[in-house]
């Protein structure tokens, strides 16, 4: 470990100008932040470290963030492109396809291409632009400011929800709303009541609807049933909801359907079982990366006068990877990288892989679990703490 010292002394070497040390609440990635708070050891922080660790853990992070910035170019540039040119051209071809998809053949390939199209547009390219993290191009076309994902939720609500709130607090018991999606009872503390035991099928019908789920996810249901939010705010964001989710069926299920003809019912079948795997894949990665054992959840007290070292440190500790292949890893939108991605949500996804390696490293010297596994394992844990959690105790 680090003495405090030789932390200090590294610490005046490399925060710069801006790390004064001044305590930060709210680290969220709004477009043009860099997304975290300024750097100052904490103490008593859950990952144990004492404050010179916690503090040379988080210049560890500093330093492989700027080393990222310093070389984005024109090969990330390059890929973004690719990766959109190939999703436009995968639901071409699969809406093409499923015109003809009286034959079972051409069903299944023109299905197959259009979901692969949807999990690589909300994945990969819609939840990444709309981190910030192309926006360093200055495309105004690849931009967090202008992109509108082809999803039921309004990238507005999502962006608020997602990278103001949930990367804010991630993990925090009563302030990530992302904890069970206001659905699901994931952490021993959160209140039980009998209505928990059917959260197994709850989470079936979440994973189903996933879109829709996330859709509501800003309104915050909950809180308005209770009173807790205002009937103006509520109607505007349904309303939005309302406008953007229509054109998503009007477009998956009406005009593309009519538009075959004597076909509509193998186009409506094929759009339908797109979405659904594609709900289904998202809700996958998304609570694999965030729920499975060994996954920590936290507390405000916890978090009360964070700073960028122990945000970087509860990151880690909040969020797991999953092994894979390359293919894998994109088709997840590199959420697969959860932890590089919490460490560094406006970084290019791309190149996530390249700092698994060296996080890993940093995490295993300062004694911070590093969460990896496969699919299999992840998936099979976040089932199992589902089944747990909805018995009391």
């Amino acid at each position: 470990m680090t003495s405090r010292a030789s932390a200090l002394a590294t610490l005046n070497d490399e925060r710069g100008p801006d790390a004064d040390g001044t305590p930060v609440r709210s680290p969220g990635t709004r477009s043009g932040d860099s997304g975290v708070p300024p750097l100052r050891a904490v103490p008593q922080h859950p990952s144990g470290l004492d404050d010179d660790e916690l503090a040379a853990f988080g210049a560890a992070m500093d330093r492989l963030r700027e080393g990222i910035l310093a070389s984005r170019g024109r090969e990330d540039a390059a890929y973004i492109h690719r990766v959109i040119d190939i999703q436009r051209r995968l639901e071409a071809g699969g809406r093409l396809a499923l015109f003809a998809g009286v034959f079972p053949p051409a069903w299944v390939a023109g299905t197959a291409m259009l979901a692969t199209a949807k999990i690589l547009e909300n994945m990969e390219i819609g939840h990444n632009v709309m981190h910030g993290q192309w926006d360093w191009m200055r495309d105004p076309e690849i931009h967090s400011s202008t992109w509108e994902w082809d999803n039921a939720c309004p990238s507005e609500q999502w962006k608020h929800s997602h990278n103001d709130v949930h990367h804010t607090w991630t993990n925090v018991v009563g302030k990530d709303r992302d904890i069970g999606y206001g659905v699901l009872r994931i952490d021993e503390r959160q209140p039980w009541s009998k209505a928990a035991l059917g959260q197994p099928v709850y989470a079936l019908v979440l994973a189903l609807l996933f879109q829709w789920g996330v859709a509501l996810h800003d309104v915050e249901v909950d809180e308005v049933l209770r009173g807790e939010r205002s009937k103006e705010e509520t109607r505007r964001k349904l309303g939005q909801i309302a406008r953007k989710g229509g054109r998503q069926v009007l477009k998956d299920y009406v005009l593309f359907p009519a538009l075959a003809g004597p076909f509509f019912g193998p186009v409506l079948a094929g759009n339908l079982a797109a979405n659904l795997v594609r709900n289904l894949w998202s809700f996958t990665i998304i609570f694999c990366g965030h729920f499975p054992d060994g996954v920590a959840q936290f507390t405000t007290d916890d978090v009360e006068d964070e700073t960028r070292a122990g945000w970087y440190a509860r990151q880690v500790m909040g969020s797991a990877n999953i092994e894979g292949s390359g293919l894998f890893h994109v088709l997840s939108g590199n959420l697969s990288h959860q932890i590089e991605h919490h460490l560094f949500p406006d970084l290019p996804s791309n190149r996530y892989g390249e700092l698994a390696s060296d996080v890993r490293a940093a995490c295993e010297r300062f004694g911070i679990p590093y969460n990896s596994k496969r699919l299999s394992k992840q998936f099979g844990s976040v089932l199992g703490r589902i089944a747990r959690r909805a018995l009391p105790g």
